[in-house]
């Protein structure tokens, strides 16, 4: 089998070695340029499978060469990395990056979501902007879990001017949210599709998530964390492992802990979470 090709595009060597040094695998091979032009040039050339994109020696827009490099091989996975810009980043989810990391990087995510661009496929419609401003963006997700880890950085990105513990709990009650959906709401059913927004006002972020399920109730969710009695607090588990099913309930119990408003719609498909800033 032929080693997956990584392009490291990036004006500083130093960081192309700690890169290189981070992302080395067996069935990796990794190659280095620092010019976008040369970057292009190689992606043209040759198959490669990702390219992790920073600044080029020759002031190259990072969003250009996306562009460019979406023009000559759609299915070449782009990673960029720049400045925390919320404008930037939605102008790399309009064009189909694959991830937008803000400088400086995140050593272990950014390893990570490496790892999730090998092993994505049918991937390049998976996050559509239906609307998008850096105070109300709207997405439309591909019921697949790694649409919805791609979807929650994004969002991380998005927000990363927040305190660091504030972020993380919308992450994460995003996440866990987006999740919900597209299991139960999708049956993780690629061909389904979740939409969310986020908002962002001068004292709240608000997220929106609706799914194409035919929605639940809170009353009639006997076996979860969220209904546990207070004296059986593992019960949803003991129970869900005798039917064969996975705990559930997590998503909520935990969200409610994160956020200061959860509230559902009637039909219990759509969700919407409040926390204050």
């Amino acid at each position: 089998m032929n080693p997956r090709r990584l392009l490291l595009l990036d004006s500083d060597s130093s960081v192309q070695d700690h890169l290189a040094g981070l992302l080395k695998k067996d069935d990796r091979q990794i190659e280095n340029v620092s010019d976008s032009r040369e970057a292009l040039d190689r992606i043209r050339d040759g198959s490669i499978d990702i390219l992790l994109a920073g600044p080029g020696s020759n002031g190259f827009d990072p969003l250009k060469l996306l562009r460019r490099v979406r023009s000559i091989r759609p299915e070449t996975k782009v990673i960029l990395t720049g400045e925390a810009d919320p404008q930037k980043i939605i102008q790399a989810i309009r064009q189909r990056a694959f991830s937008y990391f803000h400088r400086p990087l995140p050593t272990t995510t950014l390893v990570e979501m490496v790892q999730h661009a090998f092993e994505a496929e049918s991937w390049q419609d998976d996050i559509r902007v239906i609307s998008a401003r850096p105070e109300w963006i709207t997405l439309d997700v591909r019921c697949k879990i790694d649409a919805a880890d791609r979807t929650t950085h994004f969002l991380r990105e998005i927000q990363s001017d927040l305190p660091q513990q504030t972020a993380e709990d919308i992450a994460s009650a995003f996440r866990e949210l987006l999740m919900n959906a597209i299991e139960h709401g999708g049956k993780n059913d690629p061909r389904k599709r979740v939409r969310t927004s986020l908002l962002r006002t001068s004292r709240a972020i608000i997220v929106h998530i609706a799914d194409p399920g035919v929605g639940f109730s809170l009353d009639f969710l006997p076996h979860a964390a969220i209904s546990n009695p207070e004296d059986s607090p593992i019960r949803h588990v003991e129970v869900r492992a005798e039917e064969g099913k996975r705990p559930g309930g997590f998503g909520i119990l935990l969200t409610k802990n994160l956020v200061n408003e959860l509230l559902y719609n009637e039909r219990g498909n759509a969700v919407l979470f409040v926390k204050y800033l």
